[in-house]
This record gives structure tokens, C-alpha cells and sequence, in this order.
């Protein structure tokens, strides 16, 4: 499939323009005042409102996420729902704000909510109330200290999209390997968190397949982002302000290798001059992750070693110990958390259209195929 320029993904769909503070409230977006009454225990209504809410927002603002969500463990549903819908959110930020800073002063309330739920005292915000939901039955199958992990990976995730809310472009490609680490993975992180599974084997796999998803979105964001700002409407409809400046986020070393400069994409779009071939080679490191991960999930169902050590075991969270008895329960690992792996087959999807498209993501088309690659590797257990 990969050839000389051949070589998939969670794209950010556009927030929608002239969003008014009311509607921010909505979403939970609006200042820590406006929604910091927080409640001790919320009724089965309530989690049924607040999952709604969830599932409507990632139906049109991640579906892949939405389709993928069927296929993650029953137990970490309700986690991978709110979860999901955070990181929407988050992501979508630096498109439904004026200014970075108040971007921040969100990711500032996002902190405290993120606090306050998982101390138990949710606000009465959809996404906090079912994530509240999923804490208290992980803490009920798993003990008292069983969240600690979730919350680790939860802050550092918004810690991450706080740092990149001005939306420059990396420095280089390791860079965007490591945004993409703290972001898609410690999502499926947190999805193995939420059963609660700990392997060092299952939070590999989810490392490279999590780097691939990462390296996607930034690809697939290039025709959104290139775009020229939209203005902010306040609720009389006059504008406020305008959303972030055009942006491209392509490592800045492959740019310069590919002789590609931002404003000549900002001007002239897919007609840039070494747009497809910085594209190409970055897309290229995100099917390597991919091809990295199926080699070691071949290995790992072999009784083999993955073939190489990873690099983030010892880091915090990332500490294993041995099986008490002295079993090897990969095999069942792999098992219990193989829909957590699927994140692999939007992003494998992605970079097929990407390479049929001669690698011009402004020319990259939908995809239909998507539930039915999804279905095939369910059935067949591949990636």
C-alpha cells in the first residue's frame, strides 16, 4: 500500500461560528461562577440526561469516537463517553474563543471541575455528572484508589491542550510525537484506566496507536485550521472579536526540509509549494506507529516479546508489577482490551484516503467505509 509516495483518525470538525455565551454555558464551557454549584449525588435521571448529552455531541462532533464507543468494554462506557466529549470540548477551544487567555481561564475551570468531580461533588454540568457516574462504579468493582490513574491522565491531558491553545506550529516531528502521546493516547489511557486494566503491554500498543491518532488529527486539521479566522458574535449579534488566527501546524523541521512556508499555504491552500511531500512524510511516522503496533500485537499473540522495550515504562502511572501467582496474562490483556485498540482503524482509514488523495489533505475525501472496517476488524481480531 505504502509506495514510493503512498503510505488514518480523530479529526476536530470546526466549532460552529458566532457561539454565544449562553450556548457556552450549555456546554459547560461558561465561567466557574455560572456553573460551579456543584451537587453531592446525582439521580439515575440525571446520568441518563448527562449520557445523552454526551452521545449527541459525539455523533456530530467525533464520530468516530461515537462508533468506536461501541466497541470499548461495557464497564468503561460511561468513562469513554464523558471523556471523549471532554477532549471535544477542549479541542475546540482555540476555535470559540477570542483571545488565548480567556482560552485558559476554560482549561482553568475545566481543572476545578475535574478537581471537584472526582472528590465527589460534581457541577451540574452533563459531562462531570456522568463522569461522577463512571468514577463511583470503577471505585465499586475496583476500590477506593482505583481512580487515581484516571485523574493523573485526565489533568495531563488538558494540561497538554492548555499548552498548545495558541495553536503554534511544532518545533519538530518528536514534538508532535510527544503532543500527540499526551493527548490520543492518555485518552486510551484512560479508556484501560476506566476498566480498570494495567498492562504494560496494552499502554505499548495504545503508546504507538496513540501517537498514529495524534499525528491524524494534526494532518486532518490542516484544511480547518489554514482556514482565515471567523469573527465571534455577542448575543445582539455584533462581533466581539475573531477566532484564532490561520494556523498550520506541520513540524517546523519537516517544513523546512520540504521547503513549505506557512503564508504560501495560508494564500494559496493545497497549491503550496512542498505542502504533499511535508504532509507525506509526516503521515509516513504515523503509519510506521501503525505498522509498529501490528507487529507487536503478531508478536505478543505469538508468546513473543513485543520486539522492543517501551520507552515510557517507569514514568508515573506507568509502573507495572508481575502477576502475584507468576502467570503471563497477556493473552487475556490483549483480550479484555482489544476494543481499546480499534483507535488504529479510523487512523489506518485517514492515511488510505490521505495516500489516494496523493497525500493534498484539502483533497481528502469522506469515508463510508469506516463502520464496515470497523466491523471486519472486530471479527477478525486485527488492527
Amino acid at each position: 500500500m505504502f509506495s514510493t509516495r503512498a503510505i488514518v483518525g480523530h479529526g476536530l470538525k470546526r466549532a460552529p461560528r458566532g457561539v454565544t455565551k449562553a450556548a457556552l454555558q450549555r456546554r459547560g464551557l461558561a465561567t466557574a461562577t455560572a456553573t460551579a454549584t456543584a451537587t453531592a449525588s446525582a439521580t439515575d435521571a440525571d446520568v441518563e440526561q448527562a449520557r445523552k448529552y454526551c452521545l449527541n455531541q459525539l455523533k456530530h462532533g467525533d464520530y468516530e469516537a461515537y462508533l468506536l464507543r461501541r466497541l470499548v468494554p461495557p464497564s468503561a462506557r460511561d468513562a469513554y463517553d464523558a471523556l471523549r466529549t471532554l477532549n471535544l470540548e477542549l479541542a475546540r477551544l482555540p476555535e470559540t474563543v477570542s483571545t488565548p487567555a480567556i482560552g485558559r481561564f476554560r482549561m482553568q475551570f475545566w481543572r476545578d471541575t475535574v478537581n471537584s468531580t472526582f472528590a465527589g461533588s460534581p457541577p451540574r454540568e452533563p459531562i462531570s455528572i456522568l463522569l461522577r457516574n463512571a468514577i463511583t462504579q470503577l471505585t465499586a468493582r475496583a476500590g477506593p484508589g482505583s481512580a487515581t490513574s484516571l485523574k493523573f491522565w485526565l489533568l495531563r491531558l488538558i494540561n497538554t491542550r492548555d499548552q498548545h491553545m495558541e495553536n503554534k506550529p511544532f518545533a519538530s516531528l518528536a514534538a508532535l510525537e510527544d503532543y500527540a502521546e499526551n493527548t490520543y493516547a492518555t485518552l486510551m489511557y484512560m479508556t484501560l484506566a476506566s476498566m480498570p486494566l494495567r498492562s504494560v503491554h496494552m499502554d505499548h500498543l495504545s503508546s504507538h496507536i496513540g501517537k498514529a491518532c495524534g499525528i491524524v488529527a494534526t494532518l486532518r486539521g490542516i484544511p480547518v485550521l489554514a482556514a482565515p479566522s471567523q469573527p465571534v458574535r455577542g448575543p445582539s449579534g455584533a462581533s466581539v472579536g475573531h477566532t484564532r488566527n490561520p494556523a498550520l501546524l506541520l513540524p517546523l523541521d519537516v517544513m523546512a526540509e520540504a521547503g513549505l512556508r506557512e503564508e504560501d499555504v495560508f494564500r494559496k491552500g493545497p497549491d503550496a509549494a512542498g505542502l504533499q511531500d511535508a504532509v507525506f512524510q509526516v503521515a509516513t511516522r504515523a503509519n510506521d506507529h501503525l505498522i509498529t503496533a501490528r507487529e507487536m500485537l503478531k508478536n505478543l499473540r505469538s508468546g513473543e516479546s513485543p520486539g522492543h522495550d517501551y520507552e515510557h515504562e517507569g514514568e508515573v502511572e506507568h509502573i507495572y508489577s508481575p502477576a502475584t501467582d507468576g502467570t503471563d496474562n497477556t493473552a487475556l490483556d490483549i483480550q479484555r482490551g482489544f476494543g481499546v485498540l480499534l483507535e488504529a482503524i479510523p487512523a489506518a482509514d485517514y492515511l488510505q484516503r490521505l495516500e489516494s488523495a496523493d497525500f493534498d489533505p484539502f483533497k481528502v475525501k469522506g469515508s463510508w467505509k469506516l463502520p464496515w472496517r470497523l466491523w471486519r476488524a472486530t471479527s477478525n481480531h486485527q488492527i
